[in-house]
């Protein structure tokens, strides 16, 4: 127990750095050199190099110019990818080549690299853009060997905006201001959430003092390739919102539900009011009814009596005696009886009072929660999505956080949540289940090799893979996740948020949520 503490405490200051969830840092994970060597009777007789960028684990795009020569002498010439993380240079292969789009479809093993998304909705003139690769003029600079050429370092990023979009020798290229040398041809243009644009392949002359524009093969032309080359790659229209701008929008709809709440709480409250007042002028008025007719029935009782007495005088002067006293008796009777109803007559205390809301039926039922088999839709105006896909989300939820059946969720105040920490992908999801509101949320980080290192060993020995009823095994899943999401960057890179109601021909049952029991 010590020793895992340890280790969490050691984590935590490892990730005690400044809270940032950078898209563009994360796209360029994907990122990699391309490097190619001509040889030649065992001599090096040629050297070139690259960008490219993942679109599978293990395959990559780059310009077809950049590995020309492998594509002429395979024979000859040896393809070098280096990834951005690590300490490993692979051997590659071309795949495809398509000449006239000018780009080339390379495979290799031995690392998975996170690919990189497509973004295939609408770009405006002037729209800020982002390059990643390895220019030759820095190359040339930093250098001091061959050996630098395939050793794992992070790309160059250079910031410009889209100038339009041209044909360039019948293909369809963005024009933009970005800043690229020799050596980006074939890495990704990037929009501001580190989706692909285009590929980076060529930069006007600036002779004369012109200024210098860069092109990159559209999108269009990158899929229509890739599409060619049976090579499935991720896409999303959906346009890009910074996280800033995510996380505002979260705060004005908190803000906005408080305000909601604060009005429905007066509103309650004046409603409440309301109906004191109305449940006090009926208790006076039944009060105030109630003493009238204490006070009639005392003021006929006095009567009565008093017509008792005078009878009994009456009957005393005709000298029935005995008839006379017993009717003396009885008015005097009537007569206490009068005042001991007109001393007995209610009063009036408000205080006493306490009303019985209308809806006191509907405030006493349960918090009513979803179960069973539901179907979660995207809701686009409280996500943020820049790589995964949008698709419906099916879910059945069973009792105590057991989600379809085989995942264990861990108790999170009201809400249910599961942390993945995959052994092959770079990014945790925090994948959250409100019960209460149907609202179903996959908090996703993308995460450098060392961050997924550091939550890979957070995440040892989990206490529960599959559904238990054990309290105590939950509670430690609970206590393992708290330490992984402490761990977590404090910004997200995709929040996907979603809308569940029951499946058709399932219909969701209605439960109290084993949190509030």
């Amino acid at each position: 127990m010590m020793r895992r503490l340890l280790l969490v405490v050691a984590l935590l200051f490892a990730w005690a750095g400044p809270a940032h969830a950078d898209d563009i840092s994360a796209s360029a994970r994907g990122v990699v050199r391309i490097v190619t060597i001509a040889v030649v009777d065992d001599e090096v007789v040629g050297f070139g190099h690259g960008s490219g960028f993942a679109v599978a684990p293990n395959r990559v795009v780059t310009n077809a110019h950049v590995v020309e020569l492998a594509s002429r002498y395979p024979d000859n010439v040896v393809i070098g990818v280096v990834p951005s993380e690590g300490d490993k240079s692979y051997q590659g292969k071309v795949i495809k080549v398509d000449q006239a789009r000018d780009l080339a479809l390379i495979e290799f093993t031995g690392v998975r690299l996170p690919p990189l998304t497509l973004f295939t909705g609408k770009i405006a003139d002037g729209d800020a853009l982002v390059a990643l690769g390895y220019p030759g003029n820095v190359d040339v600079a930093t250098a001091r060997s061959a050996a630098d050429f395939i050793k794992p370092q992070s790309p160059v990023r250079s910031q410009g905006g889209f100038a339009g979009l041209r044909q360039l020798s019948g293909v369809s290229v963005l024009l933009h201001t970005a800043s690229i040398a020799r050596g980006n041809s074939g890495g990704p243009l990037l929009d501001r959430c580190g989706r692909v644009l285009g590929v980076n392949s060529a930069i006007t002359h600036n002779d004369e003092g012109d200024s210098t524009f860069a092109f990159a093969i559209a999108d269009s032309e990158l899929a229509a390739f890739l599409a060619e080359a049976k090579q499935p790659v991720a896409t999303i229209e959906m346009p890009c919102t910074s996280v800033e701008e995510q996380m505002a929008q979260e705060r004005s709809a908190d803000d906005k539900a408080r305000l909601a709440a604060d009005e429905t709480s007066r509103a309650d409250a004046a409603r409440a009011e309301a109906e004191r007042d109305d449940a006090i002028a009926r208790a006076r008025n039944r009060a105030e009814t109630t003493r009238e007719n204490y006070m009639a029935g005392a003021a006929v009782l006095l009567v009565l009596g008093a017509l008792a007495v005078g009878g009994a005088g009456l009957l005393l002067s005709r000298e029935r005696k005995r008839e006379a006293i017993w009717v003396a008796a009885g008015g005097g009777v009537l007569m206490l009886g009068a005042v001991a109803l007109f001393l007995s007559r209610p009063g009036f205390d408000e205080a006493s009072v306490v009303p019985v809301p209308k809806a006191a039926a509907a405030a006493g039922a349960a918090t009513a929660a979803a179960q069973g088999k539901l179907v979660c839709t995207l809701v686009p105006e409280r996500s943020r999505v820049i790589v995964s896909a949008t698709d419906n989300v099916d879910l059945d939820v069973g009792k105590d956080g057991c989600i379809n059946s085989r995942t264990q969720y861990a108790e999170a105040g009201t809400h249910w949540q599961r942390i993945l920490v995959p052994d092959q992908e770079a990014n945790v999801s925090v994948l959250d289940f409100d019960p209460a509101t149907g609202t179903y949320t996959n908090t996703r980080y993308l995460l450098s090799s060392e961050q997924m290192k550091q939550a890979r060993a957070l995440r040892k020995g989990v206490p529960l893979k599959e559904c238990s009823s054990d309290q105590a095994k939950r509670a430690e899943l609970a206590t393992q996740q708290q330490n992984i999401r402490t761990a977590l960057p404090a910004v997200y890179n995709e929040k996907l948020v979603y809308k569940c109601s029951a499946s058709a021909g399932a219909p969701a049952a209605v439960a109290t949520p084993a949190a509030a029991k």
